[in-house]
């Protein structure tokens, strides 16, 4: 240990000369929810807002509530000088300008379509953090869960407050075929996303019907409907939580787990 701080003393370059982990702005909440495994906190100087808010974060509010939250907005990116944003497909023009003008980096990911494109990003996001090991155990971890399971596909669909469906080249979409299940939207001539009618709903209903509304709450007037309510003693309705559909990266394990769940809980 004595011979170890001499050293130091000795030739101070041994510490100067290495490498310093990047300050990092994050301004989406499906980055925040990466950087949570794969950054040191002190690297974080800045998380999006959404991660602090109940109904949209992705990650626990006991981590997100450690760190200072914006908007996105120029004036708030700048004052916390960070080396590189990272940020999702839509930023706001000034930003953009002033991190230019700055030249402080700024990375965008669009959003993540298939499992594969996610585990690209989370290994993208973890090198720009300076842990490009740390991704790739993160990308593992997560190709492990969505390992594609056998058996014939069971018809299902998920359905949004409003009666908002994910169709083919979502996430979701390919969460479901992974789960063993098979997307219904197309069956409705549904496009990418896509509003579906309750009257089309009732009229040709697929096996599973995974709702965002917690059961038991009226969430709105097509979730709570009467006819929903009939629906459920012909077919299966199982809750199917917003939070496992806003993100892509970690928020795959969870997703995966619970589609796995409703898919058992079918039997054969």
């Amino acid at each position: 240990m004595i011979r170890a701080l001499a050293l130091l003393v000795a030739a101070p370059w041994l510490v100067s000369t290495a490498p310093r982990a990047p300050r990092i702005v994050s301004i989406n909440p499906c980055v925040d929810a990466v950087l949570r495994h794969v950054a040191d906190p002190a690297q974080i100087v800045g998380i999006s807002h959404y991660s602090q808010d109940v109904r949209a974060t992705s990650v626990p509010l006991s981590w997100s509530s450690r760190f200072k939250a914006t908007s996105g907005t120029a004036e708030e990116v700048v004052a916390l000088r960070p080396d590189i944003v990272l940020a999702g497909p839509h930023v706001e023009p000034a930003t953009i300008a002033a991190l230019k003008r700055l030249k402080i980096a700024l990375v965008q990911y669009p959003v993540a379509e298939s499992v594969p494109e996610s585990l690209e990003q989370v290994r993208a996001i973890a090198a720009a953090a300076g842990h490009a090991d740390r991704g790739r155990a993160l990308a593992d971890r997560i190709a492990a869960a969505a390992v594609p399971v056998r058996g014939k596909p069971v018809a299902a669909l998920v359905w949004q407050g409003g009666g908002l469906v994910p169709g083919s080249g979502t996430l979701t979409d390919d969460l479901l075929k992974r789960a063993g299940f098979r997307n219904m939207s197309a069956t409705y001539g549904l496009k990418q996303w896509d509003v579906l009618p309750l009257e089309y709903l009732v009229a040709d209903p697929p096996r599973v019907l995974l709702s965002t509304a917690p059961e038991g709450v009226q969430d709105d007037r097509m979730t709570g409907h009467p006819a929903l309510r009939r629906l459920r003693q012909h077919i299966t309705v199982a809750p199917y939580p917003t939070r496992l559909m806003n993100c892509g990266g970690p928020t795959i394990i969870a997703a995966m787990a619970r589609l796995r769940q409703v898919r058992e809980g079918l039997g054969t």
